[in-house]
Parts: C-alpha cells; structure tokens; sequence
C-alpha cells in the first residue's frame, strides 16, 4: 500500500507540480527503442509464461535501460544539473550494490538468477 502511495504520489509531482520544469525541446528521446524490445524480451525470456512472471521480467530489464534517456539528454544538452549528478551517481551506486548482492547470494546461497545478471 505505502508502494503504491508512493508511486502515485511521485506521478502527481512529476506532472501536476514540476510541470514547468520538463524541457520538451530537449527530450527527444524515442521511448519506444527501449520499450518493444523490452517488451519482446520479457515474452521470450522469462522462467514461466505466466503475467505475474512476465511483468517481473519486464520490470527487470526495463530497470535495466531505465537511465537510458536522462544520460541521452546529458550528452544532447552537454549540461546536467547537480540533481540531475547526484540522481545518476545514486542510480549507479544502486546497481553496483546489486552486483554485490549477486555475489554475495551466490557464494552463500548458492543462488544464480540469469535474467538479473543478464539485465
């Protein structure tokens, strides 16, 4: 429920209370690239064919290419404000804790889940 909340909350401000702040003739980006193969690619691979299975894999690699159109904007404008470092850098930060993550379940658990490694 506090998810949820969250989510919707963070939608709300993203284009009721910041919509002066998005930058239309900057974001050029065709989400699209991103969000067929993604798509195809959770249909294919995924451990069953069964939409709860189908929309985690779909919600791992999306995660995945997520940062795709904030680092495409950067190197469009040439600029990125210290918000705009600081989220890249904490994003970044949050992948690499999920490859120790990886490791760590690995070497302990023995576990081994291809689709997050692979994404």
């Amino acid at each position: 429920v506090v998810f949820l909340a969250l989510s919707y909350a963070t939608v709300y401000l993203i284009y009721m209370r910041f919509r002066n702040t998005y930058d239309s003739e900057n974001d050029t980006f065709r989400v699209e690239f991103l969000l067929v193969p993604v798509i195809g690619l959770s249909f294919l691979e995924n451990y069953s064919f069964t939409p709860v299975e189908i929309l985690w894999t779909f919600s791992i690699f999306l995660e995945a290419v997520a940062i795709m159109p904030q680092l495409f904007m950067i190197t469009k404008t040439g600029e990125a404000e210290s918000i705009t470092t600081h989220y890249l850098f904490c994003l970044g930060l949050y992948r690499a804790l999920y490859l120790f993550n990886w490791i760590w379940r690995y070497y302990f658990e023995g576990f081994f889940d291809m689709i997050a490694i692979v994404a």
